[in-house]
């Protein structure tokens, strides 16, 4: 009897050392696990980019048009959104590294059979599969950056696991679309499936894996999407993400307006250099100012969209102008996908699902919005639309002082 009750001391006494040491390790942001989810980010967004770049080559080398090249960007953006929303679903009880190697896994493979494949379609469908896999990714990093940590470093973790996004844009794109041009496109792709390969090794050794829900922790979609304030931040994120789609989708006939048609690498290389300054101050800001945070990069691009429609024959103004912008944007992510995990508690993997589906929409829809407005009414017009869509972001957004965009310290909640 007394043996075990030692035992049973024993184990108690183990357990809280345990938890103790587990809860000292989440009080110092992991950096290397953090980084690696960074780096699935980066693979998604030039996976994702590449063949934009690359468009003629590509078409030469499948024996098609440029424009059906292209295709290769849609397939992949309607992988993300049929796929994000059910297989976040059904992989809600699975262990989250087994998930994330799963989809790490699944860029190995597609941009593999894309590097290597000669048929048109058969390329498509590696695409579309390509994006089925960054779909999962994306509904699984914040959620995944945020278990690192503790509560108070949770929207820092994000900042951290979110700066392969302006990284890619500003660099990797850009880098990607050199080297495909200097050792042929198929090479490029070849490229992303020995970073993918280097990028399983890194998460087998420095990510800590974690369970995932129970039945009884599982929300479903319906209740989701109901709960206060995660309707709220999907209008934002939509609104936000559209406005600044139009503009970044047809950039350089924006920038070809002040004579920057020649320098449309200088003006997305401003934009990228910003937006990573953008992320590390939201990384300083998001787990004590979330909502004055967001206001204030709303108010800012809102701004910065009538400054450009007034000044969008000045080469400096487009400069100052699209800094801003960048800066307002390197944090929109971390500051989106805090508010709705937030939100949605442990529904928190399934609003970040949605958050994809809705992100994507509005890149398709900042295409298409673009596109009208450019064939209609010209470049003029994008500032003008971009201000109104601000200002019912920002509206949506103070409306939302108590749930989704709360007042005071989020940490306090």
């Amino acid at each position: 009897m007394a043996s075990s009750a030692y035992i049973c001391i024993d184990q108690y006494i183990s357990g809280e050392i345990r938890m103790t040491t587990d809860e000292r390790q989440r009080e110092k942001p992991p950096l290397g696990a953090l980084l690696a989810l960074a780096m699935t980010g980066f693979i998604c967004i030039v996976t994702e980019t590449l063949p934009a770049g690359l468009l003629p080559e590509i078409g030469s080398g499948l024996g098609v048009s440029a424009s059906f090249a292209g295709q290769m960007v849609t397939v992949y953006a309607l992988g993300s959104l049929l796929a994000a929303i059910p297989l976040t679903i059904a992989t809600q009880s699975w262990r989250r590294r087994t998930v994330l190697l799963l989809t790490i896994v699944g860029f190995l493979i597609f941009n593999s059979v894309t590097a290597l494949s000669s048929s048109y379609w058969l390329t498509l469908i590696a695409r579309f599969f390509a994006g089925v896999s960054a779909g999962l990714a994306w509904s699984l990093i914040a959620g995944y950056a945020r278990r690192m940590v503790v509560p108070q470093l949770q929207g820092r973790a994000l900042a951290v696991a979110m700066v392969g996004t302006p990284i890619a844009l500003s660099l990797g794109v850009p880098l990607g679309t050199w080297l495909g041009g200097l050792m042929g496109w198929r090479m490029a792709f070849g490229l992303m499936s020995g970073m993918t390969l280097l990028l399983i090794i890194w998460v087998l050794i420095k990510v800590p894996d974690y369970p995932g829900q129970s039945a009884s922790q599982r929300m479903a979609l319906r209740q989701v999407f109901f709960t206060p304030g995660v309707r709220s931040v999907l209008g934002v994120v939509f609104t936000w993400m559209l406005a600044h789609n139009i503009l970044y989708t047809y950039v350089a006939p924006f920038v070809s307006e002040a004579g920057l048609a020649s320098d449309v690498d200088l003006v997305l290389l401003t934009f990228g250099v910003a937006a990573l300054a953008g992320i590390w101050v939201t990384g300083r800001l998001v787990d004590r100012h979330l909502r004055k945070t967001v206001l204030a990069s709303l108010a800012s691009f809102a701004a910065v969209s009538v400054f450009l429609g007034l000044f969008s024959g000045s080469a400096l103004a487009i400069y100052v102008g699209v800094f801003i912008w960048g800066l307002t944007f390197g944090g929109a992510a971390t500051l989106l996908q805090t508010a709705l995990a937030d939100s949605a508690g442990e529904g928190a993997d399934v609003a970040l699902s949605m958050n994809v589906v809705v992100w994507n929409s509005a890149i398709a829809g900042g295409g298409l919005l673009g596109g009208v407005l450019l064939g209609q009414w010209g470049v003029s017009s994008f500032t003008w639309v971009l201000f109104a869509l601000l200002v019912l972001s920002l509206v949506i957004a103070l409306r939302a002082r108590a749930h989704g965009f709360a007042r005071g310290d989020r940490l306090m909640e």
